[in-house]
């Protein structure tokens, strides 16, 4: 579907104060409030990151296409894993337990794309500790999917690292590691054999786990586009035998674009400003996605009022909570 949008409209954040507000942390694209460190309450805004950074322009209705997707597949990935998610009382907000993060994202790879095909083409064969055969060209698939975690941030970009250094750290102990390592390859395959059924090719992905109470739950967002890489399924075989670039569902092409205007979040480099063209594009992109992913129909919100509206259901679904 075609949304259509004013040029400045967008949910670029908020900041709220709730009963109960231990703190607030504004992420990436999400704005966290604690609740009594019992309930993290994420609105998801209409920021747009790339290589760590984020953009100086707002993508309309790209935080409801992330929240949406996550609470789709939060809620057909429960019986795989538990997750934190309680509830979604608004299309840019969802509810869920306070967890004790790990530090690290467990990124799983089952195709050459992305930062892995940088590296592979700088001409390293190892990534994280993991070695990637010689022979492949960009976007052909690995063996089998390969894991390639990251060490969160708080700011700047992530790191590589790998298993071995993770636990001798004492990151994360290392009978955990081996049950996120489980976790991981059994998301991904729910996740690419969903996404064969719709047509697509799930690349790759990451995921972020932590604790509640002595419960390992998933957390966050998956599958989405700001997590996940998608190719389309049915061209996939005849673009690679011709070597050309696939056709893609994700946020590479924003970071391609990126690049050919040269920024990479390097030091001193700027980043550009997209043009109303350009953003029309990126939205357009993000709700393909969602009902390609998804099988539904985006409907959607009203931006008119959207603060007070995005507060009072969110202040409505934590006095029930309380």
């Amino acid at each position: 579907m075609q949304a259509q949008f004013k040029f400045m409209e967008a949910l670029v954040s908020t900041h709220f104060n709730f009963n109960g507000q231990v703190n607030f942390y504004k992420g990436k694209v999400r704005d966290v409030y604690n609740i009594n460190n019992t309930y993290l309450a994420m609105v998801a805004c209409d920021r747009i990151s790339a290589f760590d950074v984020v953009l100086p322009k707002p993508i309309p209705f790209k935080g409801q296409v992330l929240n949406q997707i996550a609470a789709h597949f939060l809620e057909l990935t429960k019986d795989i894993v538990p997750n934190w998610l309680i509830a979604c009382p608004d299309p840019n907000v969802s509810i869920g337990h306070c967890c004790e993060p790990f530090k690290v994202e467990m990124v799983i790879r089952g195709y050459l794309a992305g930062h892995a095909w940088r590296e592979y083409k700088s001409g390293k064969r190892l990534i994280c500790g993991v070695n990637m055969p010689d022979g492949l060209r960009e976007n052909d698939p690995f063996p089998e999917p390969i894991i390639t975690p990251t060490i969160k941030a708080s700011e700047g970009h992530d790191e590589d690292i790998t298993r071995e250094e993770i636990i001798a750290s004492g990151l994360v102990k290392e009978s955990e590691y081996i049950q996120l390592e489980n976790y991981t390859r059994k998301l991904f395959a729910f996740g690419s054999n969903y996404a064969l059924k719709q047509g697509l090719i799930l690349v790759d992905t990451k995921y972020e786990f932590g604790k509640f109470g002595n419960t390992l739950m998933l957390m966050d967002e998956i599958h989405t586009p700001d997590s996940s890489r998608y190719f389309y399924s049915d061209t996939y075989e005849q673009i690679q035998a011709k070597d050309q670039q696939q056709r893609q569902l994700s946020k590479e092409f924003v970071r391609q674009y990126l690049i050919e205007n040269g920024f990479q979040g390097l030091d001193g480099q700027q980043a550009p400003i997209f043009t109303e063209e350009f953003i029309q594009l990126v939205s357009t992109r993000y709700i393909e996605l969602f009902e390609k992913i998804t099988g539904k129909t985006f409907e959607p919100q009203d931006y008119s009022n959207t603060l007070i509206r995005v507060e009072n259901n969110l202040a409505s679904a934590l006095s029930k909570l309380s």
